[in-house]
């Protein structure tokens, strides 16, 4: 829809030709336009629904508009068909003639009554009337058609994009809520089954407030004046969507639990069984440290806890009654209780063997310092025979006192030392032994 010229001098034949020329072609757009509108799919669509809140309001304001728009039309045809008729007239058109012609085409022309321009009177007043320049009434036109429209387009909008989708996102929850029903995932025994029910509850509500006031689910653009500016909001349906997809997850992850929970119990069997038997070797170990090794504290070795096996055995009767919704948190809590009780016992047997893997570092080191004292030939020295045979005999003998032992074998190192010193001090003029006299 476009304007006409303002108001001016009296126009001449040919000015008032172009006039009616351009105002036939605006007739026809304009006509073509409201045609449109009437047939618009969204418009037929508002007409037929049970609409409520902002939706119903606007639409009921909306249908004023386009009834007035209807009156202003005719109203504009019949001053272009009055003015078409002065013109042919004559094909040479009068003084008067074009004086006439120029206060229809450029003056306010078109008279419409008050309440058909949407202002109330009282009632059995007599109607009062509303003049237009032709150019006044095609603004008032465009502005009436613009906000009628801008509504339909998005009524029209909100219910191709989200009924739909709502539609599809049910019907992939229904066949989730088989699935989830089919591995004993149900409302109030299964978060899971709670959130189903809420998402099936949420997306019913939001599928009957999409149909009946689409306007409440849509977000203008800013900033822009064309009409059906902006988009569907789909702020509940995203929400919901990733709701029923993280739902999915978990019910899938509960179908493989009933696929593979054999073969879970069986590894986590098998992990509590190497951790009662390293618990074992560790109470064994314990009692062969006490008898070998003496000033020792030797920490106390605790037996296996019994609630793993008890939630172990819980595990394998979901199993037997096919409670897969309840076995699947569980292994995972054994899995993780298995590998930390395994990891428990092999520190427990490490702690209590400690003090034997000490002797057994003092004993290498003693036969190394006596490898050694031998290739030097010093091996029948009186001094380092009294000191390794005393170190030896704290050694290897039960119970060993291992801070005395650990003195003995110094004392063996420093006589070695200082012998081993004492005999590369003639040579220092030449090549000097590879040796060193420390420890090793």
């Amino acid at each position: 829809m476009g304007g006409t010229d303002p108001a001016g001098p009296v126009l001449d034949r040919d000015e008032v030709d172009r006039a009616l020329a351009r105002l036939g072609a605006e007739h026809e757009a304009i006509e073509t336009s409201l045609l449109a509108l009437q047939d618009h799919a969204g418009r037929r669509l508002l007409e037929g629904a049970e609409l409520t809140g902002v939706t119903r309001e606007r639409w009921a304001a909306t249908e004023a508009s386009i009834t007035l728009l209807w009156t202003y039309f005719d109203a504009y045809t019949a001053a272009l068909r009055t003015a078409r008729e002065i013109r042919a007239r004559r094909r040479w058109s009068s003084r008067e003639d074009l004086v006439e012609l120029t206060e229809l085409l450029r003056g306010e022309s078109v008279t419409v009554a008050d309440a058909a321009a949407g202002a109330p009177h009282a009632e059995g007043a007599a109607r009062l009337t509303h003049t237009f320049t032709l150019a006044a009434l095609v603004d008032r036109m465009n502005e009436l058609y613009a906000a009628g429209l801008d509504m339909v387009v998005a009524a029209d909008a909100v219910w191709s994009a989200l009924p739909a989708r709502i539609d599809l996102l049910a019907a992939e929850l229904q066949r989730t809520r088989r699935l989830a029903h089919s591995v004993g995932v149900r409302p109030g025994e299964h978060p899971a089954g709670d959130d189903l029910e809420r998402i099936t509850r949420t997306l019913t509500r939001l599928r009957e407030e999409v149909v009946s006031d689409p306007l409440a689910y849509w977000i203008p653009a800013q900033g822009s004046s064309a009409p059906g500016g902006g988009r569907p909001d789909t702020t509940v349906y995203d929400r919901e969507a990733r709701a029923l997809e993280e739902v999915r997850r978990e019910i899938d992850a509960v179908l493989g639990v009933r696929q593979d929970a054999e073969q879970r119990l069986i590894k986590l069997r098998d992990l509590l069984s190497r951790a009662d038997r390293t618990l074992a070797e560790a109470r064994t170990a314990r009692g062969e440290v006490l008898a070998k090794i003496a000033a020792t504290e030797v920490p106390v070795v605790s037996g296996p806890p019994t609630a793993l096996q008890e939630q172990l055995a819980a595990a394998a009767e979901y199993r037997r009654q096919a409670q897969w919704h309840r076995l699947s948190p569980l292994l995972e809590s054994l899995e993780q209780k298995a590998e930390d009780e395994l990891l428990r016992a092999r520190e427990s047997l490490t702690a209590v063997t400690a003090p034997l893997a000490v002797r057994a570092e003092l004993r290498g080191r003693l036969d190394a310092y006596k490898a050694k004292v031998a290739r030097h030939g010093l091996a029948e020295d009186p001094l380092l025979v009294e000191r390794y045979d005393a170190a030896r005999r704290m050694l290897w003998s039960a119970p060993c006192d291992l801070r005395v032992a650990e003195q003995a074998v110094l004392r063996y190192q420093q006589a070695v030392a200082e012998l081993l010193g004492a005999a590369r001090v003639p040579r220092q003029g030449g090549p000097q032994d590879g040796d060193g006299g420390g420890e090793s």
